[in-house]
């Protein structure tokens, strides 16, 4: 990607570095796209409003939300918005709620969108026509909180984290049925609200499938990880204060690294908390620490690692 460099480095904070990093970053926060050098130096960056998911396409554009409804695509070297989809404006939505906190480009080069709202699943073509449409169950429907982070998966099944539901639910690409469902414990404390470590839930907010049939989950307001087997045990969890000098709010994104790792999205966790935090799992030790809240803010709820070697399961 050629990208303009910007003149000001800014250290990384590592911890513990036992392996080739840090990771060039991709992140919004502060109301800007930005994507940082291993340095720490900003490699590139534009304005940009919040969003909940993002992408890197085959052709180093950007895919993103612009506001509520929009998915949008970035030429990051003229900065200008060359695609875009308004599920407000599109397939029968007009004049109803419609959210969107998750979107997938496909290997077709169509675009899965999650819909909060009317609740579905839809995959488009790049001239906004609809492909395919999937009926969500959601229990507590809530336009803001019916979803989060969808993937869909290489079975062609959809994994579908709901907020408001505080559940993951896994469809059947053909039918639409609900093929797996698991609804993230509260573990005997009552909710809490706010959005901080002091605050408490179980908002799921994204999910993985791992190669050994477990599904990893990062619980939002849960404030941890939690690594779930096919019949709902839970055989691994990170906690909110596991990690040494480290304190847990919303946790967001996952990302399995090819050595095993994973890399935890850390938000709302205040001054001299780290953004991201890369971990062994086994031994829960922190490899690497993204420390950036005084750049980015204390909302950085989605971000990727670029040039990673291998494949990155997000």
């Amino acid at each position: 990607m050629r990208l303009a460099t910007a003149v000001i480095p800014i250290a990384l904070l590592c911890t513990d570095v036992a392996h080739a990093g840090p990771f060039r970053v991709l992140l919004q926060g502060n109301d800007r796209l930005a994507i940082l050098a291993k340095d720490g130096s900003t490699e590139w960056s534009m304005p940009w409003g919040a969003i909940h998911d993002i992408h890197v396409l085959a052709n180093d554009h950007l895919m993103v939300q612009r506001g509520a409804t929009e998915v949008v695509e970035i030429d990051p070297t003229s900065k200008k918005v060359v695609w875009a989809y308004d599920a407000q404006m599109s397939n029968g939505n007009q004049g109803r709620p419609v959210e969107v906190h998750s979107f997938q480009p496909l290997a077709d080069g169509g675009v899965m969108i999650a819909e909060s709202g009317p609740g579905r699943i839809i995959e488009v073509d790049r001239q906004g026509r609809l492909t395919k449409e999937l009926r969500l169950k959601i229990d507590k429907q809530q336009t803001h909180h019916d979803t989060r982070l969808a993937r869909k998966l290489a079975s062609g099944n959809y994994l579908v984290c709901h907020e408001g539901d505080g559940a993951v639910r896994e469809y059947d690409g053909r039918r639409g049925n609900v093929v797996w469902e698991y609804s993230v414990p509260l573990f005997g404390r009552q909710p809490r609200d706010g959005h901080g470590p002091e605050a408490f839930g179980n908002q799921a907010f994204a999910a993985v499938h791992l190669k050994n049939g477990n599904t990893l989950i990062a619980t939002g307001n849960g404030h941890s990880v939690l690594e779930v087997a096919p019949d709902k045990t839970v055989v691994w969890k990170l906690g909110q204060r596991d990690l040494p000098g480290i304190v847990l709010a919303w946790v967001t994104t996952l990302e399995v690294l090819p050595n095993g790792n994973y890399v935890v999205g850390n938000c709302h966790a205040g001054p001299g908390q780290p953004l991201l935090v890369e971990i062994e799992p086994k031994t829960k030790r922190v490899v690497w620490r993204f420390d950036r809240y005084d750049d980015f803010g204390n909302a950085v709820s989605n971000s990727e690692l670029l040039d990673v070697a291998g494949q990155v399961v997000r």
